[in-house]
């Protein structure tokens, strides 16, 4: 098959299937959202955060953990994350969060957006991260 001047690999071809990537057994009922999906190559993770008392660094590492958990059981790693979304409890906290962040996805970081949520961030944490990646 071709598009354009473009021929497209038959593996292309197919139609891409929405993945649920769950960390242990699939939940018996249904969650209120998922924490990893994949459609095709591209992996979106849920975001996540540090709910115990704590400083920024420490929170910053712990989500950017859990963030590198879900993109491994689903087959991706830092390395592959194109897109971060950061969303820090207070503006204050954007030095010591970018301390921890510098240099967890390799040498060609992903593009990212930074914002301070207004209202806070549920369940008490400093800050929360969601990526999209590839697979």
């Amino acid at each position: 098959m071709t598009t354009g001047h473009r021929r497209v690999p038959p593996a292309a071809q197919t139609k891409p299937e929405k993945l649920v990537h769950y960390r242990g057994a699939k939940p018996k009922s249904t969650p209120l959202f998922s924490g990893a999906v994949s459609y095709g190559n591209l992996l979106f993770i849920a975001g996540k955060g540090a709910h115990y008392e704590g400083d920024i660094k420490a929170h910053t590492k712990t989500v950017l953990d859990e963030v590198e958990k879900e993109l491994i059981n689903a087959g991706s790693s830092m390395e592959k994350v194109l897109k971060c979304n950061v969303y820090l409890n207070d503006l204050k906290d954007y030095a010591g969060m970018n301390e921890v962040f510098k240099g967890r996805f390799g040498e060609n970081p992903p593009v990212r957006t930074t914002i301070a949520a207004a209202g806070g961030i549920p369940g008490d944490s400093l800050v929360e991260i969601d990526v999209i990646a590839c697979i």
